[in-house]
């Protein structure tokens, strides 16, 4: 029999108890239950069972390099879509923190209160919310109740004893509270997980697939000039793909459907060397389209227009193509006048590209 006292309050409990002046480095996670209140219980051991790509290594090594070095909290927001690597990316930065020596505290919930008990933890740990703009969405309070993720802020700040690294990650970076974001003091490091390049694709499909499959592997990088796919996605491919069946006719029973066209940047090249750019958004698999793009040259308007069946992929530059052949040039009367008309009749395209726009750079370029 063990017994415990709490100011003037004494309870008795078994033999297995133990007492810690620490908790172990291992992973927990947050409970509550009304009659007690909150606590911590074991969390199964995180296992990393498939290859991370890109720099993940590279940059949890940075994080637990510098949480030694922080004078106060330190913070570190994962953001990007689904199933580019985020949770993989927790995971990992996970268990090598508890290598080290920082147990890891899961939060999958929003309770009331959550803040205060996290607060009260006077140790250096590692708290991951996986998820935070869905567990901690910013909803109205009601019956009184602060909004879950104001509720958080003060917590973020670290006004409290315990120094602490929170790792959050999240889908929609609009859905976070702005005071998260841009807030280095609170949360000093932001990693934006991309979509994967035609290098980590194929990294990744060799790895998956058997060999006799590897011809398969440009079809899939082709279809991923057209839409973006992720992790889960390529996963279901190679899936697929190592029954024997060709990428064509596996990607039509797939969960990836063709929901939105895609922004482009198009650029035609003249027989001359001069070039001009313009965006527009194609879809790629309308093969009865298409597409009309219009460009200025040195104050010339020209229209050019070629069909998505003629157009195609070069698998050595990445880009999707047409030849000068398949294009048609027009001149835009609403802008041109006769010695326009004159320049573009002298107009032979060379070729035209199609390259996906990228989203808008969140970090800056300096």
């Amino acid at each position: 029999m063990r017994i415990i006292k709490v100011g003037n309050t004494f309870r008795t409990y078994d033999d297995s108890l133990e007492t810690f002046d620490k908790l172990p480095a291992q992973n927990y996670v947050v409970r509550f239950q009304k009659n007690s209140g909150f606590f911590l219980e074991k969390y199964a051991d995180i296992e990393i069972k498939e290859k991370t790509y890109g720099v993940h290594m590279s940059k949890v090594e940075k994080v637990l390099k510098a949480f030694p070095k922080a004078e106060k909290n330190l913070g570190v927001i994962l953001s990007g879509n689904k199933g580019i690597g985020k949770s993989l990316f927790a995971k990992t930065l996970a268990v090598e923190a508890t290598k080290v020596g920082l147990p890891v505290i899961i939060v999958d919930t929003y309770i009331p209160g959550i803040a205060s008990f996290i607060e009260e933890i006077e140790q250096e740990v590692m708290i991951l919310f996986d998820e935070f703009d869905k567990t901690f969405g910013s909803i109205k309070a009601a019956d009184g109740m602060a909004d879950p993720q104001t509720e958080m802020l003060t917590l973020f700040d670290g006004l409290s004893q315990g120094k602490k690294m929170f790792v959050i990650t999240c889908n929609d970076l609009n859905s976070l509270n702005s005071y998260l974001v841009n807030r280095p003091g609170r949360f000093h490091y932001h990693f934006r997980f991309e979509y994967p390049s035609d290098v980590e694709i194929t990294e990744y499909l060799e790895d998956k697939l058997d060999k006799q499959y590897y011809s398969e592997i440009e079809k899939v990088i082709s279809f991923a000039h057209k839409v973006d796919l992720n992790y889960d996605c390529l996963r279901a491919i190679a899936f697929e793909l190592n029954f024997g069946e060709p990428f064509e006719t596996a990607i039509k029973d797939l969960n990836i459907i063709n929901l939105n066209s895609i922004m482009y940047e198009v650029t035609l090249h003249l027989e001359d060397g001069s070039e001009a750019t313009t965006k527009l958004t194609i879809d790629f698999f309308d093969k009865s389209a298409r597409i009309e793009p219009e460009f200025c040259f040195k104050g010339t308007y020209v229209d050019a227009s070629c069909k998505v069946l003629d157009c195609e992929f070069d698998h050595k530059k990445g880009i999707i193509y047409v030849s000068g052949n398949d294009i048609k040039l027009e001149s835009d009367n609403y802008y041109n006048n006769e010695e326009d008309e004159k320049i573009i009749k002298e107009m032979k395209p060379a070729y035209m590209t199609f390259i996906r726009a990228k989203s808008r750079e969140l970090h800056y370029a300096v």
